[in-house]
């Protein structure tokens, strides 16, 4: 097994840390440690280590149960060491072990310790992946939901928390009341203004705890906007197996990403910061343009591109990228709706970047699912989206394109591919009365999803005219037919 007793066995075609992890001191709480956080920001910490080695993370895990168990036990036994294979389009691979992370608390099991760390004066900043969903935002009054049980349960049992909200308001009143600085609340999780939203939610649930702690947390604690990319699969057994097999190595932690990553930061902290830049952070002002950049680019085509793709049983992006109709519908979507209505950040040529996001959809070695990436369906099309949408509606532009997206994700649903096989759909957010919408036998039922909620205050008539003809389409000859009637 990988660790720091052995690290040294590794073939010397695996790139090593290039510091004593037993040097390092941690300055760094993380809350999710899973396979992007371990692709991203830890890649980038272990690259300036050497260094500055007082910004070492502690990774701390909020779920219980068997699976997390063994997973904080796995990491321990490894001494928090894990293999990053990265891997190229081209087929191109390097290894490196990550040590960046110098220890593993599981909350559940000492909520104390856990607290203990975020209120030491060393700990600068408390950085997260906790999901899009994690913040506990309420979708529908966009205010942070003091309803939920666990968020209730913290409010009157802040000593014991269960939340990352309570454990980081928790522990900012512990450094307040010890004459501490507080910390920096860094989101690293793939939603837009991802700082805003932290904000909300942690003075949403500071308010509701102690308004005096809200206020001294507005003033002190800071919240950086941030764009993170980089796509990072999910690792089965086999494909840990496989990883193992190239490195060398006996790791039971090994993730695997493409060679590309970004990362965009606003410079606004606390109580300090690592010198990100040297390992490739651009800090900025502002993310905005970054943001939807990636959004409206990235992530639109990706789930323009997987929800067909399903329907015509492609499993993985790279297979669905390699259709010529797919490829085609992604590069008129991005070409005509998209890229005319997008201001550049500086230095981002637009054409260039579509070129790169084919490119890294194309990678092989991702073997990224399409089911994961249509999966929660409904808020993705509400944030990748909607901008492109109000677009083409207000400017009275051809809507085939999106269309044909919508239609496409509304035969999707139905859970069977047009060979007649049946897959399940991850669809968190529609209870038994949209179910029933879904699998209507009028076209149009499905349009009233709450998807499509962020553009009805708009004439979309003729846009779902459009739709219901696809899925009449769609149903009766198939994708390509229907891809085969929109403008060339």
């Amino acid at each position: 097994m990988l660790n720091l007793d052995n690290i040294k066995k590794a073939v010397s075609s695996v790139h090593l840390p290039d510091y004593n992890p037993l040097d390092i001191k941690p300055g760094i709480v993380h809350f999710g440690v899973g396979n992007f956080f371990r692709a991203h920001e830890a890649l980038y910490i272990d690259k300036i280590l050497h260094a500055e080695p007082s910004w070492g993370i502690i990774g701390v895990g909020l779920t219980d149960g068997e699976h997390s168990r063994k997973k904080a036990a796995t990491f321990k036994a490894q001494d928090c060491l894990y293999s990053l294979t990265e891997c190229a389009p081209d087929g191109k691979r390097s290894v490196r072990v990550i040590a960046a992370l110098r220890d593993y608390l599981l909350a559940a099991e000492d909520p104390q310790k856990v607290l203990e760390r975020l209120s030491n004066p060393s700990t600068r900043i408390v950085s997260m992946t906790i999901t899009e969903g994690g913040y506990n935002i309420n979708e529908a009054t966009g205010a942070f939901d003091l309803e939920n049980p666990n968020v209730q349960q913290d409010l009157h049992n802040l000593e014991s928390p269960i939340t990352i909200f309570g454990y980081v308001v928790s522990a900012l009143r512990r450094r307040r009341n010890a004459g501490l600085k507080a910390f920096t609340i860094m989101s690293c999780d793939n939603l837009r203004h991802n700082g805003d939203v932290a904000r909300k939610a942690f003075l949403g649930f500071a308010q509701a705890h102690d308004p005096e702690l809200a206020e001294w947390i507005a003033q002190n604690a800071t919240f950086p906007n941030a764009m993170v990319d980089r796509i990072t699969p999910t690792v089965t057994a086999n494909d840990a197996r496989q990883l193992n097999d190239y490195s060398g190595l006996e790791d039971d932690l090994p993730v695997v990403a493409e060679d590309f990553h970004q990362w965009v930061l606003e410079d606004n902290f606390a109580d300090g910061r690592p010198d990100l830049a040297r390992a490739g952070v651009q800090f900025v002002s502002d993310v905005t343009d970054y943001e939807h950049v990636k959004i409206r680019m990235l992530n639109a085509s990706h789930i323009m591109l997987s929800f067909p793709a399903i329907l015509l049983g492609y499993a993985h992006v790279d297979q669905a990228i390699k259709d010529p109709a797919l490829k085609q519908n992604v590069e008129n979507f991005l070409v005509r709706d998209v890229i005319p209505t997008l201001k550049a950040p500086p230095g981002v040529d637009l054409q260039e970047y579509m070129q790169s996001v084919l490119s890294r959809f194309s990678n092989p070695a991702m073997a990224d699912q399409t089911l994961r990436i249509a999966g929660d369906g409904c808020a993705k099309i509400q944030v990748f989206w909607t901008e492109t949408v109000r677009d083409l509606l207000l400017g009275h532009k051809d809507c085939s394109r999106m269309a044909f997206g919508i239609a496409a994700y509304l035969e999707m649903l139905r859970g069977v591919t047009s060979s007649g096989q049946h897959y399940s759909t991850a669809e968190p957010a529609y209870a038994q009365a949209q179910q029933a919408l879904i699998h209507s036998d009028d076209y149009a039922a499905g349009l009233k999803l709450p998807a499509f909620d962020a553009w009805r205050d708009l004439d979309s008539h003729a846009l779902d005219q459009q739709v219901v003809e696809l899925r009449k389409v769609i149903r009766s000859q198939g994708v390509l037919a229907a891809l085969a009637t929109l403008p060339a």
